[in-house]
């Protein structure tokens, strides 16, 4: 094969269509933009939990003047149903579960919560004797917070078991649902792409299908003749994913690195992680065009 009667043939093909093409390469770019910020969302999720779960920790309320959880009839937590709280968590059975624990008196909390809600009407009205004394738990494996749930959700004095993962949880989900619409849209975004470069390349073929009748005429392969239009199609999508990987690079530089890490306390996917994303779509633009533009052509040629 011709290498150089091919190149031509396929540089004449975007030059004749390159309003077309320039379709191509924006759909393509939007769709696989998606993809990437959809990829970048998992490894933002994955990286989120692998920090904060780690750093999550079990609270162990105690009752207080004004709880109306079932345990709390007495009133107050006594100090002898405190010591029991805090002999359960030096127990033979939890000890290997917990890897620290430390008791937060009222003082602490209203400390706290001054600190946390300061400028805020709450910090006006809330009094040190309404906020829980608190065991705060460390365990080993966070994963395993039910065994600790069990053992002292029953215990006198004891408000509420609280695993701080059950926070973590709601935000990993609206994260996942912002993942998979990013999907969603891309995925509608690929087929609409595919479907463009189909016609595109469609519409190639026919402009040319006086040069084409003279190929068959001549003998010249059905692969000679699809080639072209494949590499028209690659291109397309080449320069369409270039562009969508260029994007991922540029939100991770300058949103998330440069916005969102200098304002929120949370560790951010960087740059070493758009990078891992920009093969895959190279990779996934170049096969969509290919596959789709062969397709085409080769419909095209036996009508």
């Amino acid at each position: 094969m011709r290498i150089g009667l091919v190149l031509g043939e396929a540089a004449n093909g975007l030059r004749r269509n390159a309003s077309m093409v320039v379709s191509v390469v924006l759909v393509t770019f939007i769709s696989l933009t998606f993809v990437g910020t959809a990829a970048l969302l998992q490894l933002q999720i994955a990286q989120m939990k692998n920090f904060w779960y780690d750093r999550a920790q079990v609270a162990v309320y105690l009752c207080t003047t004004v709880s109306t959880a079932a345990g709390c009839t007495d009133g107050e937590a006594t100090e002898a149903q405190k010591a029991a709280v805090e002999e359960q968590l030096n127990s033979p059975t939890l000890k290997p579960f917990i890897d620290e624990f430390y008791f937060e008196d009222h003082e602490q909390a209203f400390a706290n919560f001054q600190e946390q809600f300061e400028g805020t009407p709450a910090a006006d009205y809330v009094t040190p004797e309404v906020l829980n004394e608190t065991f705060w738990v460390n365990l080993v494996d966070p994963s395993e917070s039910a065994v600790l749930v069990e053992s002292l959700a029953g215990l006198a004095g004891v408000e509420q078991v609280f695993d701080q993962r059950n926070y973590l949880d709601q935000i990993f989900d609206v994260l996942n649902a912002a993942s998979y619409t990013a999907i969603a849209i891309a995925a509608i975004m690929l087929v609409a792409a595919a479907l463009l470069i189909a016609t595109t390349i469609r519409l190639s073929a026919f402009s040319r299908r006086r040069e084409l009748g003279i190929m068959r005429l001549v003998g010249a392969s059905n692969r000679f003749i699809q080639t072209p239009f494949v590499l028209e199609g690659i291109f397309a999508g080449l320069i369409g994913s270039l562009l969508a990987g260029g994007a991922v690079v540029a939100i991770v530089t300058f949103f998330v690195q440069g916005y969102l890490a200098d304002n929120l306390s949370f560790t951010f996917v960087g740059l070493n992680d758009a990078l891992l994303v920009v093969p895959l779509l190279v990779v996934v633009g170049v096969l969509l065009a290919a596959v789709s533009a062969g397709i085409a052509i080769t419909r095209y040629l036996r009508v």
